[in-house]
């Protein structure tokens, strides 16, 4: 199989590149010109597979020139390649609809490659504030604009596809975690401060949350390029609880160092959504499931932290 992957230097993208790499298939990397993020893009490529991957730094904006650069053609297109997904540009309209423009752009590159599958990397963001099991039948009510963006760019992106005869598939990616994460992220956050015995201070936690490990998330977005079929799939994890459970159990697997005190931070821009996902139908479909329990992908986070100091976060 002859990837595409955009967004290659993202936790996500280049994750799945490693993956892509191992299974011996080739991947043309896009990346941003003189991007900072570069260096993690080379730390997942597999020693012995660098004939099998190309970088190819272009902005989305010239995400036409692909074709020109590729000496044949391409089977799938992974496009991960999102801006603004911290909390505070979730909330943004014209920093969310500039992606969803750049990522029309590729799907019309992805066929001019020659590409037969595009998949995109959507959000749990887009069902809204649900409170209920969230099947893929679930009716989407995004709040935030981020959610709203990824919602649009679906609705527009599948028209698109049907009309350049190429599949379109639509992964809604929960909460996904593991090395490499942005270290705002709760679990990155909470892990750093406890293992320099630091105090956490947080939101509620009440609500239902499920985390799904970086690899496995990878795993999944493979089996789609590779078995799914057109349409709109879950990717989640099976462990599904209380977020203070999941707190209580990373503040235990660092050693209960520090301290932490709930309902000292505000909601995030999504609001208090309960995260109660079904992900029968990727299972089905493509034979996936997700591996990693919630412990060991904590592990495998602790025993890359950086030193760094100790004190007081807020998230």
């Amino acid at each position: 199989m002859r990837a595409v992957v955009t967004g290659a230097t993202s936790f996500i993208g280049a994750a799945a590149i490693r993956q892509l790499l191992q299974a011996g298939h080739e991947v043309l990397a896009v990346v941003r010109p003189e991007s900072s993020k570069l260096e993690n893009l080379y730390f997942h490529i597999p020693a012995g597979c660098e004939q099998q991957i190309q970088i190819l730094e272009l902005d989305m904006r010239e995400i036409g020139e692909v074709k020109k650069r590729i000496s044949c053609p391409m089977d799938v297109w992974l496009h991960t390649c999102w801006g603004g997904a911290g909390s505070g540009n979730r909330t943004l309209r014209d920093v969310q609809q500039a992606n969803v423009a750049g990522s029309l752009a590729a799907v019309n590159a992805a066929a001019e490659a020659g590409c037969q599958r595009f998949l995109f990397t959507g959000s749990q963001a887009e069902y809204g504030i649900c409170h209920e099991k969230i099947t893929e039948a679930t009716l989407c009510r995004p709040v935030s604009e981020y959610g709203k963006a990824k919602l649009d760019f679906s609705s527009q992106a599948e028209k698109l596809c049907e009309e350049l005869a190429m599949e379109y598939l639509h992964a809604r990616i929960f909460s996904v975690y593991g090395p490499g994460d942005h270290p705002w992220s709760l679990v990155q956050s909470c892990l750093r401060t406890w293992s320099q015995g630091g105090e956490m201070l947080l939101g509620e936690c009440t609500q239902w949350w499920n985390f799904l490990y970086i690899e496995d998330a990878a795993a999944a977005l493979i089996a789609l390029l590779a078995s799914g079929k057109s349409g709109y799939y879950n990717v989640a994890g099976r462990d599904t609880r209380r977020l203070r459970e999941f707190v209580e159990e990373m503040y235990v697997l660092c050693g209960a160092r520090g301290s932490f005190i709930y309902g000292k931070r505000s909601q995030n821009a999504e609001g208090a959504a309960d995260l109660v996902p079904d992900i029968t139908k990727i299972c089905a479909e493509t034979g996936w499931e997700p591996k990693t329990p919630f412990a060991e992908g904590i592990y495998e986070i602790l025993h890359r932290l950086p030193e760094s100091a100790s004190g007081k976060t807020s998230i």
